[in-house]
This record gives C-alpha cells, structure tokens and sequence, in this order.
C-alpha cells in the first residue's frame, strides 16, 4: 500500500528538524493545523527554499523528524525517509513547470496517470477540479496559450487533483504582474481557505503574507526569528528585516527609567505611554514607531506636546504611491510618512536640518525576544 492510500487527508503536521547543507544549517520547529495556512518569510538564502524541500521529500533532514498526522514522512534518528513520488504533497512552483506538451486537462490528469489510472478515469478525476478553478473552458489549450493567472490556477488544479494531505506552495504569485497578482491574490486564498489539510506558502511579498495566511513563520539565517499571527508580526516585529517589510521604524534599546525612556543602542532616547505594562528598567527591549506617527519640522517645536522631539539632516527622499518617504539621519535615525504637500510646504531636500516629534502614546515598547539559534527543539505551535 503506497502512502497516499493510508488517510491523512486532515491531518496536520509537526516539524522539528536541522539541514546541514555546506556550511549552511536550516534548523526549524513548527505545527501546522489542518486547514491552516502558514506564510514562510524570509530574506534571500534564509532557507525557506530548503524547508520546502524536506518537506517535498527532495531532500532528507540532517536531524529530527517530520510527522503527517500519524505518518512519519522524515526521521533521522531512526533512518525513515519516506521519498517524494510517495508523499501525500501537492506542489505549487513560482514557474508553475507545467507540462507543455500537455493538454490542460492532461496536465491536471497526470497524478491520476502517473498512479496507474487509466487515461479516461484520470481525465474524469482531472474535469472536477477543472471545474472548481473555473478552467473548464481552457481544458484543450497548451500552456503556451494560458496567461500567467490561468497558469497559475492550472498548477493549482494540478496539486489539488492529486489528492494531497498537504499543500506546498513556493511564491505562487511571483511571476504574475502587478495586476494580475492583485485578481489572483483573493481567488487563491479562496480556495485554500477550503483545503482541508495544512498548507505552507512561502513568499517574500509582505501583502501576500498579510492577507492569505493565518500564521506567519519568518526565517533568518536558518533559523526562526519570529512566529504568530500577521497583525501580531506586523505590530510588534522581532528583527530589522520583519520591520523594514511591515514598513516600521524598529530600535533595540534598554529601559532606563519607570517613565517608559528608552536608551536607543544606536543613540538617543525614546519615552513610551502605553495601557501596557512596561518591561522593568534595565530590560533590552524593542521600540517600533510608524513612519506616519512622526512629524517633520524645519524649527524646533514649541509645543511641549510630543514627548519625543529630536534633531536630524533629511539624508533623501522617496514617492511611495501616494506619499513621500523621508529618510532622516539623526539619533535615531528615521523613516517619515508624508503627503507630498506637507514635503513641499516644508521645502525639504536632502541636507536640510529637520526636527522629527512623535508622541509617546505612538511609541510601542516590547521585550526583544532574543531568538538564537540552539538545538532543535519543541514545535512551534498552532493556534
């Protein structure tokens, strides 16, 4: 009996596992419940690549296990490798890697045909999901004739008709433009929203990772830097880089007094107001501010409102859509919102002498996790 016979449809799946490839070493922990959606981000050669691929059985763990539901797909320590052409695992490429000799339809059919399925049953089998992603019309095409949202639907089809317990996806959305990623975006989470097994995506998109998951796992270096839900990530990111995508201002600092002032390990000060409870003085904590929550002056505020008031030189400018983002260098350094009015009313051009303010109700104080590489350990848990 070949392991997509055995019933793992719903199950979820537990992964505590090291990669040693070269000097590079992958170490993650993770559950992912059935029916969830877990988003995989990281930077360039972070490894989400490598996890995908253990996953997928194209690789072996160096250390650890993988666990379907009550399948054991990887263990090292006891020598089971379950390989890829017998996992329960549908993939989605960022290049699709349709056959292009194939039908449509035959492209869909070909799990059924590559298990022994007689032509015409595999085709029966491959209409019903033809149908559900609204390809029934593009069943006799060529992939050459297919748009890149088409295709990206066709792959899909292709990895839910074979059966799986678990969907891989590997940044589905990165070949379609602009345009179409925005219309393929909401039809995709539709219909992982109805997979009734755990599903990985990994993505470098920050919107993509917001709005189609309800997890998110970020890998740095190897290793797992910061898990929880989108709003917690987006809020409260744990490194540069998670911040730098959610589009905040973060600084590693210490508290230094029971106001809420922060020592910046950069230089300067912040002083945060917040309902929470404050980490105690001394704590090494994180301080994230939006650029929208900081204002810009060319003289030195009167005002003793804002709590935070600080010099700095405008270092450049940059349109976003329908705002101006100002880089100021000071202490802190800053990125700034801005309307293009308010940029021009202010007359700023690199080199210019700013003051930035911000209250202290917008800055958000948080414990820094420290998160370092260690043995592998417990999962990560679902919700």
């Amino acid at each position: 009996m070949s392991l997509t016979d055995v019933g793992v449809a719903a199950a979820g799946l537990d992964v505590a596992v090291a990669v040693q490839r070269g000097a590079f070493r992958l170490q993650v922990a993770a559950t992912v419940a059935p029916g969830e959606v877990l988003g995989v981000l990281g930077p360039n050669g972070a490894g989400k690549t490598t996890l995908l691929r253990v996953l997928a059985g194209l690789a072996a763990v160096t250390e650890g296990s993988i666990r379907l539901g009550g399948t054991v797909l990887d263990d090292a320590a006891n020598g089971t490798f379950v390989p890829a052409e017998q996992r329960p695992v549908g993939l989605v490429f960022q290049n699709y890697r349709l056959f292009p000799h194939l039908s449509v339809r035959d492209n869909v059919a070909f799990a059924a045909r590559s298990r022994g399925a007689r032509r015409g049953d595999a085709r029966r089998h491959a209409d019903r999901f033809l149908q559900q992603l609204d390809l029934t019309g593009l069943a006799t095409r060529k992939p050459a004739q297919l748009s890149g949202g088409q295709a990206q639907r066709v792959a899909l089809a292709r990895a839910l008709a074979a059966d799986p317990a678990m969907l891989l996806l590997d940044e589905p959305l990165a070949a379609l433009d602009a345009r179409t990623r925005l219309e393929v975006r909401t039809e995709l989470r539709r219909h992982l929203a109805d997979f009734p097994g755990p599903v990985l995506l990994v993505t470098h998109d920050p919107l993509e990772a917001m709005v189609m998951t309800d997890r998110l796992l970020v890998i740095e270096d190897g290793h797992v830097v910061q898990h929880g839900t989108p709003a917690q990530v987006a809020r409260r990111p744990a490194t540069q880089y998670v911040a730098r995508l959610v589009g905040l201002n973060l600084y590693p600092g210490t508290v230094a007094s029971t106001d809420g002032t922060v020592r910046l390990a950069a230089g300067g000060t912040l002083t945060a107001a917040s309902s929470d409870p404050l980490p105690h003085t001394g704590t090494d904590v994180l301080v994230a501010v939006r650029p929208s929550a900081i204002a810009v002056h060319t003289d030195r505020p009167a005002s003793a409102s804002p709590r935070n008031v600080w010099p700095g030189a405008v270092a450049g400018l940059e349109l976003l859509g329908d705002r101006v983002r100002v880089q100021v260098e000071g202490h802190p350094g800053a990125l700034v919102d801005l309307t293009a009015a308010s940029v021009a009313d202010l007359d700023l051009r690199p080199g210019l002498s700013v003051w930035l303010s911000a209250k202290a109700t917008e800055v958000d104080v948080y414990p820094d996790p420290h998160v370092r590489p260690g043995p592998v350990g417990e999962p990560v848990p679902a919700p």
